[in-house]
């Protein structure tokens, strides 16, 4: 990954709306429906997120029919990963930070633990589907 590439994923995931979009796909694809549920802002709003992620190549979208889920690239936060574990290792004041532990979270066989507000999107997606 250039420096330039590693400048665009952090540039990405600089805005919160973003981060928890990315924190969402860790759970599996969804449409943009889905994940523009929980907020307060349109889904051209919550698109334009997606582009911006996408660009940076942390996304893609997929093409299925009506559906067209979204669907995380883990491969592209490995650069990340070391990127701060380097920079951890390097500086004595250490990284701690919620994109650390996203990251972190992202192994093989891992699954992240929720925060409340993701818990609560999961009830919700849940409840909706579940609806008759």
């Amino acid at each position: 990954m250039t420096t330039d590439q590693l400048s665009r994923t952090f540039a990405a995931l600089a805005d919160p709306t973003r981060r928890d979009l990315v924190a969402r796909l860790t759970l599996g694809d969804a449409t943009l429906t889905e994940l523009a549920a929980p907020y307060a802002m349109s889904l051209q709003a919550v698109s334009k997120h997606l582009t911006v992620l996408e660009r940076a190549g942390l996304v893609s979208r997929g093409k299925d029919a009506q559906r067209k889920p979204v669907h995380l690239q883990p491969s592209v936060l490995e650069p990340v990963k070391e990127y701060t574990r380097h920079e951890d290792k390097t500086h004595s004041y250490g990284i701690n930070t919620p994109l650390n532990r996203l990251v972190d979270s992202m192994g093989p066989k891992k699954m992240p633990r929720l925060t409340k507000s993701e818990a609560a999107f999961m009830k919700q997606l849940v409840k909706k589907n579940n609806a008759p």
